[in-house]
Parts: structure tokens; sequence; C-alpha cells
């Protein structure tokens, strides 16, 4: 067994770090750890190394472990990688899992890391399938570093040249577009992506984003609503949905989506504010409950 203080030093963490983990429900205050312990929460720490939130991180373990019934710790059982969307997948049935959107995503080799600071993949000719796989991984690899996201941006048209149902390429070149404020041709391929897989909750967010960016807010509503149907503990969509609501000025729709929000996010600056919004809105709604008794 293991000291917090053993595994602060071999694991080169914070006692803050420990302490966030320990808040947001990715680990269990004792103290002793056993090896398991020690390999679960480095997995953890490569993972926010990653930029993935704690939150996302807790969502994504309960998700899959929804998806896969008897799979006791998935960050083990089944390893964990982060996605270029800063998710996390988990290794299910040879393939590699999104369990938040209940989609599979690309299945990268040691040298095609979804994130990933090694040297960037040359594709070599193959079957279209291989190809197609080399060009998104050089892709990926292309977007972490802003002087290259054009050539990011050929790479993922390169993908589609091999396959032009790619929904994963579609997302990223939406996103990529999306960034540029050029919401006409991010839109086309968020929505390219949905026609190639009707199912993708990650798409229905991104076009919700598209649609309230360009002031089609009831649009963007239904979008998200969507997103739910399919993941229905997205946070991020749960979020957008209710600042969708408050635009729309139906704060008591929106206040169902803030409260689902917290329930899934328990820590950090978003959940701060949705827990305000949720305060504002009960308030309000009390003084009108006050206003109408007395009238």
């Amino acid at each position: 067994m293991y000291s917090r203080a053993d595994l602060l030093r071999i694991l080169h963490l914070t006692p803050r770090q420990l302490a966030n983990w320990e808040r947001a429900g990715l680990i269990a205050a004792c103290p002793a750890y056993s090896f398991s312990d020690l390999l679960k929460i480095k997995k953890v720490r490569d993972l926010c190394a990653m930029r993935v939130r704690p939150a996302v991180i807790r969502q994504s373990l309960e998700a899959m472990q929804k998806q896969a019934s008897g799979m006791g710790n998935p960050l083990l059982d089944a390893g964990a990688s982060s996605t270029n969307n800063r998710r996390v997948a988990f290794r299910h049935e040879g393939r590699l899992l999104e369990p938040i959107a209940g989609q599979f995503v690309m299945d990268f080799t040691s040298r095609e890391k979804v994130v990933t600071s090694t040297p960037i993949p040359t594709p070599e000719p193959g079957s279209q399938e291989n190809e197609a796989a080399m060009w998104f991984a050089r892709g990926i690899a292309l977007e972490e570093d802003p002087a290259t996201q054009t050539e990011a941006l050929a790479a993922y048209q390169k993908v589609l040249e091999f396959q032009s149902e790619h929904a994963a390429a579609h997302i990223n070149l939406g996103t990529l577009h999306y960034n540029r404020q050029d919401f006409t041709l991010a839109e086309k391929h968020y929505r390219a992506a949905l026609q190639a897989d009707p199912r993708y909750a990650l798409a229905y967010f991104d076009l919700g984003n598209v649609l309230d960016e360009t002031g089609r807010v009831q649009e963007a509503i239904q979008t998200y609503k969507m997103a739910i149907q399919l993941a229905p503990t997205y946070a991020d969509a749960h979020y957008n949905l209710a600042l969708a609501y408050e635009k729309t000025r139906e704060p008591r729709k929106a206040l169902k989506h803030w409260q689902a929000y917290v329930k899934l996010d328990t820590t950090g600056p978003w959940s701060v504010h949705a827990r305000n919004q949720i305060q504002r809105i009960l308030q309000a709604d009390t003084l009108k409950l006050v206003h109408s008794r007395r009238g």
C-alpha cells in the first residue's frame, strides 16, 4: 500500500490536484492506495494533462459503465485516451468508443494518436480506408499548431477524397472553419457529418453552436435538444441549451438545463455560472409569486 505522500511523490502531483479530483468524484479520498489505485490516478493525471476536464472524465466513466455493464473500472479495464475534442474514448469490443456521445471514433495505433506531440505521419499508398486514416491522423497533428491549421484543412479534405462520408473529418473541418468565423462552411460540414451519421450527438451540438452564432436561436434549440436526446449526459449541450432559452426569454425552460448541467459538472467556472443562473431564476419566480399574492 502507498501513503498519500507516496502517491504525490511517485506521480509528481500537488495536494491541490489530488483534492480537486476527489471533489470531482474521480478519486476516493483515503489514507492509503493500492497499486491499481496508482494506475488509475496516473491515467486521470494523463487525461487532465491533455486538457480533458475532470467533470468530462467523470461523465465519461459513468457513461462507459452504462454502455458496458459489469465493467468495474473503465480506466483500467478498457483503457482510456483523449480525443481531439477533449473527450475520453475507451477501447470496447476492439474499437474506440466515446461513451458520452455514444459514438465509435477513429482507432489509432501508437503512431497515430488522436492527441499527439509525436512527428506528423505521412500517408503512404494503400487502401482507401488506410489512406483516409493516415490523412485524418495528419490533420489532427497539424491542427495542434495554429501555424499549420491551413495544412490541417487540406489534410481533412484529402480524407474526404477517399471517404466522402467520413463524419469525424467533416466535424473537424467544421470546427476549423467555425474558429475562423466562416460559419457557412462550418455549417456545411456539420450537416454533412449528420448526413453521414444521423446519431452523431457531437455534430448536433456543433451545428447548434453555428445556428446560435448566426442568430437562428430557435433552430439551435431544436438541435441542442437532439444532441441531448442522443446523449442525455452531454453536459455542454445542456449548458448551451440553457443559454439559448435565456436568449428567448424562457427562464423556466433554461432552469431545467442549468440544473442538469450542475449535476454533471459539479466544479469549475461554468458550474459556478450555472448555479448563479439557477439562483437568479428561482429568486425571480419567488418575487413573481409574492407579487401575485399581494395583487
